[in-house]
Formats: C-alpha cells, structure tokens, sequence
C-alpha cells in the first residue's frame, strides 16, 4: 500500500485496518469461542459500542461507511464473525466482503446473539 493512499483515509481507519488485518486466520468451526481465531466486528456505531459490545470485538461504523475503507486492508483468508443491533447491516457488511471476495464471513445477528453464539460476555467502555 502506498503511503498517499495510507494517508487518504482518517487515522481511525487506519488503525482499525491493522488491527483486523493482524488477527490470526483459522479455520471453521460449528461453534464459536473466544480462543479460535475468529476476528469479531461491531458493525454499530460508537455510542452502541461504547454502551456494551462482546470482549475482543472490532468496532467497524456500518453506517459511517468505514467497511467500504477497511475491507481492501483485510486478510482474505482470515475467519470473520460479524454483528450489530439486529443483524441487518452486520448482513450488509458480510455482503460487501463477500463481494470483495471475503467468504469466511458469518452474521451472528444482534449483540445479544453474538453472546450467545460465542460464549463471550458483554463488555462496556
């Protein structure tokens, strides 16, 4: 990546880029645990985030238009776990990386679900 192009998108981008990129890639499982390399996103916004989001999750703003930046800096290889209030633009998401050629993607719906699916517990800040 060039540094003009590092450059053109906002900082927060940037590191949410690394952050995602860095994540180990494993292989799928039928269930979900905290420990099997699943990289989590949050596809809601700050706010919904900061009032509760599973431990370990990336926030990614859907609604900000942040995947459409992120999702070239992605390892396509990677396993990619997605939710959001109610699973409709962690839907969106995962449809737009699918189309970026991301198959390893799943919606797991609303936080709550999320929860559920994972085992992983809520947490806040």
């Amino acid at each position: 990546m060039t540094l003009s192009r590092i450059s053109a998108l906002p900082l927060g981008l940037v590191a949410a880029a690394a952050l995602l990129a860095a994540a180990p890639a494993s292989n799928r499982k039928d269930s979900f645990t905290p420990d099997d390399g699943a990289i989590l996103i949050d596809a809601r916004t700050p706010e919904e985030y900061a009032d509760g989001h599973l431990q370990g999750a990336r926030m990614v703003d859907f609604n900000a238009g942040e995947f459409e930046a992120v999702i070239p800096h992605l390892d396509p290889d990677a396993e990619y776990l997605l939710y959001c209030r109610s699973g409709n633009r962690s839907g969106q998401a995962m449809a737009l990386m699918r189309r970026a050629g991301i198959m390893n993607v799943s919606n797991l719906g609303s936080r709550e679900q999320a929860a559920e699916a994972t085992g992983l517990p809520i947490a806040t800040g």
